[in-house]
């Protein structure tokens, strides 16, 4: 365990925030602690593996500082959406979130990369990429725009729903009014299947489904269940087209008021409870799919030639934002993920 926790802690943390001995400040001498209150804010319910990460987190931060530093949470999106939130950790008025890591792309272009639509086959591929140096390199973009990462999480694969019918073809999502996140590949991605993206602020979305704003969404299947989009939404199509890591960041107005034992205690935490969250997030995704149908969602899968013909609509997305990136890190991305599919 010791070996995989300094192995997790190399691949997760940005290159020069580990310093020689840091993670052991205090083993012969106390670690000094100051008392502290961390806002965490994030989009889902604390139920959700998001906000079960958040609260591993905390409980290991407020346990080792021996409760000076006390890490309250802030679920829902009551500190508002996503790009509210990335605004407020770059002021200093909100310290830590977890969010989806292509709404980073606003910061730095390169975070486009990860919601390539099929980049990965699967989580294990992601976790590959994310805690190599093509994870570094991203995390490595954040300091300049008030930011500092501290890992990578799991939401899972991206699925398709919505209140009109069933989609059991490429075709059958041309003309549907899909509420898509508040990035451009998103928009790009639904424009070239024929629908009608939507972008939106995640609080937002439960009343513009119930309202017939939009027709529908996607997002992973826990995601699905647990924000009850059910309730609102009869059709669901597993399409798996982006696999949404998530980035852990902080505030860097915020990490710069700390000394070294605390960004020390951080990024173990971090460690820590990046293992467990990815653990909880994955054993739950067949559950919440068995669940989704138990409520009465019709689910379908799609057949391989129409997953297909999506795959093709949506390669000239594709090979737009490869450009936009950068040749070397998307050569240096899909090298790393077919080494990793070699090797299973």
């Amino acid at each position: 365990m010791k070996t995989r926790m300094k192995s997790l802690l190399a691949g997760l943390l940005l290159p020069g925030l580990l310093l020689p001995g840091l993670l052991f400040a205090g083993a012969a001498t106390a670690a000094e602690y100051k008392d502290r209150s961390v806002k965490f804010a994030f989009q889902n319910v604390k139920e959700h593996p998001q906000g079960q990460g958040a609260q591993k987190f905390a409980d290991i931060v407020e346990a080792k500082s021996g409760g000076k530093i006390k890490v309250k949470l802030f679920p829902g999106g009551t500190l508002g959406g996503d790009v509210q939130t990335v605004s407020a950790m770059q002021g200093g008025i909100v310290e830590m979130s977890v969010m989806n890591a292509g709404i980073l792309v606003s910061q730095a272009k390169e975070f486009a990369l990860v919601d390539l639509p099929f980049l990965f086959n699967s989580a294990s591929e992601a976790d590959a990429l994310l805690d190599g140096p093509v994870g570094e390199q991203l995390m490595a973009k954040l300091p300049e725009k008030g930011l500092v990462g501290l890992g990578f999480w799991d939401l899972g694969f991206r699925n398709l729903t919505n209140n009109r019918r069933p989609v059991k073809t490429a075709a059958d999502i041309a003309g549907l009014k899909i509420r898509v996140i508040q990035t451009p590949i998103y928009i790009d991605i639904f424009k070239a299947l024929g629908a009608n993206p939507v972008p939106l602020a995640f609080p937002e979305l439960y009343s513009a489904l119930e309202t017939g704003t939009v027709d529908g969404q996607e997002n992973p299947a826990k995601t699905i269940e647990l924000t009850k989009f059910n309730e609102v939404q009869k059709y669901m199509t597993i399409t798996r087209h982006i696999y949404n890591p998530q980035s852990l960041i902080i505030s860097k107005k915020f990490w710069d008021t700390l000394n070294s034992d605390e960004k020390a205690l951080f990024q173990s935490a971090a460690a820590e409870a990046t293992v467990f969250q990815r653990k909880l997030s994955r054993e739950q995704e067949a559950d919440a799919l068995a669940s989704l149908k138990a409520k009465g969602m019709t689910i379908d899968e799609l057949p391989a030639d129409e997953l297909a013909k999506i795959r093709e609509k949506v390669k000239p997305v594709v090979d737009k934002y490869k450009t936009e990136i950068g040749d070397a890190l998307v050569t240096q991305a899909y090298a790393t993920i077919e080494k990793k599919r070699a090797s299973n």
